[in-house]
């Protein structure tokens, strides 16, 4: 199957992480990898994920002067994740920089994408920090610029992925957070979308947390988000 959802681990400490593998089928979803449970375990951590069969999102949304996020993403790739992350506002020459590290790991590098908006941002947040067009905009302005950077794709809200799907390549990645079931709380998301929904308007890839791993069962809450992507895929 294709493995469309990305589980979060959204931990701080290792054995719970473990924990919640053991209970999940590699065959069936990634996993993604942040800062809270990167700063907390390290590279090491990395290791016994990769070990129990699981592909990595490392999510630590670099954004720095451009060498710098080379070096990081340089030092990432040779971890052997399966994805990354660095931030669209850190602009072109610095994408472009991580792009050209990773090359140097030839057909095996890593996916390198980028974030367009916080899925925890609205409107009114992104006028408290300057910027006066609206999320779609804004969204779709590092979504070109990342493109063009080169990179594989975006992290964008499901409520703009139809958007992206139609002005950007198939190819290009759009990795969509803050997914949520009909019965599951938002948390700290605004822009928040169900699966299938998501899906159809043109996500590659889901990234769910608590909805699976605060679970009853993460394995069957793992299986029915699985159920509601092939409704549509």
């Amino acid at each position: 199957m294709t493995k469309k959802i990305i589980v979060a681990l959204d931990f701080n400490a290792e054995d719970k992480a473990l924990s919640l593998l053991d209970s999940l089928d590699a065959k069936q979803c990634r996993v993604k990898v942040g800062k809270e449970l990167f700063t907390a375990c390290g590279p090491q951590l990395i290791t016994k994920i990769q070990d129990r069969g699981f592909d990595i999102f490392l999510d630590l949304k670099f954004h720095d002067i451009p060498n710098t996020v080379a070096n990081a993403v340089r030092v990432a790739a040779d971890m052997g994740v399966w994805m990354l992350n660095v931030h669209a506002s850190g602009g072109r020459e610095m994408m472009e920089k991580a792009r050209e590290a990773l090359e140097e790991s030839g057909s095996e590098r890593p996916l390198l994408i980028a974030v367009t908006v916080l899925t925890s941002l609205a409107e009114d947040d992104l006028r408290q920090i300057g910027i006066e067009v609206s999320t779609e905009e804004q969204v779709s302005r590092l979504a070109f610029l990342s493109h063009d950077a080169g990179l594989d794709g975006v992290v964008c809200s499901a409520a703009e992925t139809r958007l992206l799907r139609a002005q950007l390549p198939a190819e290009f990645c759009l990795v969509t957070p803050g997914i949520r079931r009909a019965a599951d709380a938002s948390g700290d998301q605004k822009r928040v979308l169900g699966p299938a929904e998501a899906i159809s308007n043109g996500s590659s890839y889901l990234v769910v947390g608590r909805p699976i791993t605060q679970a009853e069962s993460p394995s069957d809450a793992l299986a029915e988000f699985n159920l509601a992507v092939a409704s549509v895929s």
